[in-house]
């Protein structure tokens, strides 16, 4: 089984642990790591108890446990994600958060204060990855104006203006925390966030002065059903994909369906489109390769793995084989160059 020593010249490969809670860190370490499915490491999700943010911050030794649990596996840690909380930020609340937050956050689920206490949430996830030693938190941020994505009732620009302007005044000073503890925030473009296509993560960056701390989580697999070029992205953002993951989705549209999903549930047959094992859906995983490496991104390609067609112990593993594969290291010369004459 390779280990994480024989891919020194090429990014490191993760696996998050998001899509995994239900089993113990120690349980899915030991499948993962070098003697299993030969990841690097893993992106620590901040739900069940991969990688709790208030021990983190209260217990001693905590941190330690996380990062020589992973050693133990000949893994890593590089980045933790709280998209769950970072949700609650800027959504109009309704019931649905309540299955996604923690109780302390949920409190009594008065909308403006679930707000908060997932702002301060927030704050504390930057504090607890530094501790940890990780730089990165990945996320979603929340909308106040996703639900008015289609403008009608008639929706006026100064509306949209105001959503944008309610995340800044929400995420910036939950930024000046991430900025005190060295860490920068790295928002999943994503359906039902403030960005979720290249336009808005542009306006987003524009809300917040294009402050360094805050920058993208790339994710393919969320922007191809909507028909966007996930290399246009990386292209637009170059100095602002602070995460990457490898998640693939494709388009099944029939004539009967649309991009919108059709109130269909992930997994069945009739929906446009749907999300695949890496390597399994219509993503072009060699030019987004070449992407990264013109914009010098070196972090890990993290696979969040979802399929609702396969077994996910499968899927893991040949994830796993599938990104080694296809990662390659950047050209530092001009392949001409070697023609030339001393």
């Amino acid at each position: 089984m390779a280990t994480p020593q024989d891919h020194h010249h090429t990014r490191p490969v993760s696996l998050f642990t998001g899509q995994w809670a239900d089993l113990s860190l120690d349980r899915l370490a030991a499948m993962a790591g070098e003697k299993g499915w030969g990841y690097d490491g893993l992106e620590l999700a901040c739900w069940g108890n991969h990688f709790e943010v208030q021990r983190a911050l209260a217990e001693p030794g905590y941190v330690k446990s996380r990062n020589d649990l992973l050693a133990r596996h000949g893994m890593k840690v590089w980045a933790v994600s709280n998209h769950l909380v970072g949700q609650a930020v800027c959504d109009p609340i309704d019931i649905r958060h309540k299955s996604i937050l923690p109780e302390r956050v949920w409190g009594d689920g008065d909308p403006e204060g679930v707000r908060r206490r997932a702002a301060q949430e927030m704050m504390s996830t930057a504090r607890a990855a530094a501790k940890l030693g990780v730089n990165v938190v990945n996320g979603f941020t929340g909308s106040s104006i996703w639900h008015k994505l289609y403008f009608f009732p008639p929706t006026s620009q100064a509306e949209v203006d105001a959503g944008f302007r309610d995340f800044a005044d929400r995420w910036n000073p939950i930024l000046d925390v991430f900025d005190e503890a060295g860490v920068r925030f790295a928002l999943e473009v994503h359906p039902t966030e403030i960005a979720y296509d290249i336009h808005t993560a542009r306006r987003a960056l524009e809300g917040l002065n294009y402050r360094k701390s805050f920058g993208f989580n790339f994710d393919p697999s969320h922007l191809v059903w909507q028909g966007i070029d996930p290399v246009r992205f990386i292209d637009a953002f170059p100095d602002r994909i602070y995460h990457c993951h490898i998640k693939d989705a494709i388009r099944t549209l029939d004539g009967a369906n649309s991009v919108l999903g059709s109130h269909l549930s992930f997994g069945d047959a009739r929906r446009g489109w749907d999300f695949r094992s890496p390597g399994r859906g219509e993503i072009d995983f060699e030019e987004i390769i070449r992407a990264l490496n013109r914009c010098g991104y070196q972090g890990p390609l993290s696979v969040e793995w979802e399929d609702s067609g396969m077994a996910r112990e499968h899927g893991a593993e040949e994830a796993c084989q599938f990104v080694r594969g296809v990662d390659f290291p950047a050209n530092a010369r001009a392949f001409d160059a070697a023609f030339e004459k001393k």
